[in-house]
């Protein structure tokens, strides 16, 4: 059912640019609250496992009050967008998003605070952070849970115009690309707004406006916390994934209650495929403004009360059954036998295709301007490799080429080395491509990235590895 306001709550989203963006922002002058939420007495360590699931991310946000967040897990989005999309989250959203402690803090007490705040000027600043990973996705033929135990701001009527937290999904080819929602698929578990006893579960996907996927409302349904309202108390908000039914699904869960699903046959092959052949990463935010909270009474406006907390317990994901399991990123790959390009850990505007080159198996392709491919372990041994092979094909038009680049540890280091190639003839006419590199020694996680001065589809990759 599509979302009753008529109006896209997520609109986050024209193609979220890369966010290495730990830049601090600075003393933003922000003064007290004019009321603060308490610290939320409630605080429970993640469940364990069920029977038949495998835990591969958790957060439980154990740390010293004040601290910023686990940056092994996750990254700050900051400032008013991301750098060459859209303004103001794409949403209308009227916030700053800092990694201030002010906004972005555990309590001690094994919770994440979210916290927005208003200086004298009038401005608000909140939090934002992301996953690191961008690999969640079930195994084929299995299943994938994300679940999260939250207590949503604890303000109410007037005092709540403008606030809008949420616990949400991105594809992830929308990091490198920051245009390309809702095609790549959104999954927004939790959504509320206004301080209503209301959550707001949703799949964006397709074009917009319109299109299969009914934007910018998307594929959506709405519950109520009981027990406690969701600003009163904690509550847990789940999604599930699920590849081992004939036809797959994407259920969402409110306290262990089923209550919307949206199914592959729903939409045309095609959008399907594009929202979910790929992996996703994990937001957490607290908005201020914008168009979910237009569609219900507006604000922030004077009389909303800043400085009410989203506290969140624990983010937790589990994978289940299928050929395989979505694992955490292992190593010891060795550097010198082939690594296949299908094989990787982690991932951004990647697909994979049946190859026709000898071997057969699987590339990855569709590689343009932004995307990468990330190998963890990969074992060089203590005598340096100089020198990275790779198998490349490329269709590509004349005048169209870019740069196939090594890079160790982070997506952000300097290329040890790289080539560049154009078409090779066709996307299924493979080469074996050399290039030298500094010398490397150790084990390192290896990144694939892909970089050209135009945005089309430059080169496919199916194995590469290292020579001495």
């Amino acid at each position: 059912m599509s979302d009753p306001s008529g109006i896209h709550r997520g609109h986050r989203r024209h193609r979220s640019p890369r966010r290495a963006l730990f830049a601090v922002l600075g003393t933003l002058g922000l003064v007290a609250a004019a009321a603060t939420v308490a610290v939320p007495s409630a605080n429970a360590s993640a469940p364990p496992p069920p029977s038949g699931w495998t835990q591969v991310f958790l957060d439980d946000f154990d740390g010293a009050a004040g601290s910023g967040v686990n940056t092994s897990n996750w990254q700050y989005a900051t400032g008013t967008g991301y750098p060459g999309g859209p303004a103001n989250w794409g949403t209308g959203e009227i916030e700053t998003m800092t990694n201030s402690t002010n906004n972005v803090s555990l309590d001690g007490n094994g919770n994440l605070l979210i916290t927005p705040r208003r200086d004298a000027s009038g401005n608000w600043t909140s939090g934002r952070i992301e996953t690191n990973r961008t690999d969640f996705q079930p195994p084929a033929g299995g299943k994938l849970r994300v679940e999260a135990r939250i207590q949503v701001p604890n303000v109410t009527g007037a005092a709540a115009k403008g606030y809008w937290p949420a616990f949400w999904m991105l594809g992830a080819p929308y990091r490198g690309n920051y245009w390309n929602w809702p095609g790549v698929g959104e999954l927004d578990i939790m959504e509320n707004t206004q301080g209503l006893n209301t959550i707001w579960a949703t799949m964006h996907c397709g074009t917009a406006p319109g299109g299969p996927c009914n934007e910018n409302s998307g594929i959506g349904s709405t519950t109520s916390c009981s027990g406690t309202t969701c600003q009163a108390g904690f509550h847990t908000y789940r999604m599930e994934w699920d590849r081992s039914t004939s036809v797959e699904e994407i259920r969402f869960y409110l306290d262990g209650n089923h209550f919307h699903t949206v199914r592959a046959n729903q939409v045309d092959a095609t959008t399907w495929a594009n929202a979910t052949d790929h992996g996703y990463f994990i937001i957490l935010n607290v908005a201020m403004g914008g168009a979910f909270p237009d569609a219900f009474g507006g604000g922030p406006d004077g009389g909303t009360q800043p400085g009410h907390s989203m506290a969140v317990d624990y983010v937790q994901v589990l994978s289940a059954g299928g050929s395989g399991t979505t694992p955490p990123p292992t190593g010891n790959r060795d550097a010198y036998s082939a690594i296949q390009a299908e094989s990787y850990d982690g991932q951004g505007g990647v697909r994979t295709e049946s190859t026709a080159d000898s071997g057969g198996g699987q590339n990855i392709g569709a590689l343009a301007n932004g995307d990468w491919a990330l190998y963890r372990g990969v074992d060089f041994g203590s005598a340096p490799a100089t020198q990275f092979v790779a198998r490349v094909a490329s269709g590509a038009a004349g005048g169209v080429s870019g740069l196939v680049e090594v890079r160790l540890d982070s997506r952000g280091n300097a290329p040890i080395g790289s080539f560049a190639v154009a078409n090779t003839g066709g996307w299924q006419s493979w080469r074996t491509i050399p290039a030298n590199i500094s010398a490397v020694t150790g084990t390192h996680d290896v990144y694939l990235t892909f970089t050209s001065g135009q945005p089309a589809d430059f080169v496919n990759v199916n194995w590469f590895n290292f020579g001495r």
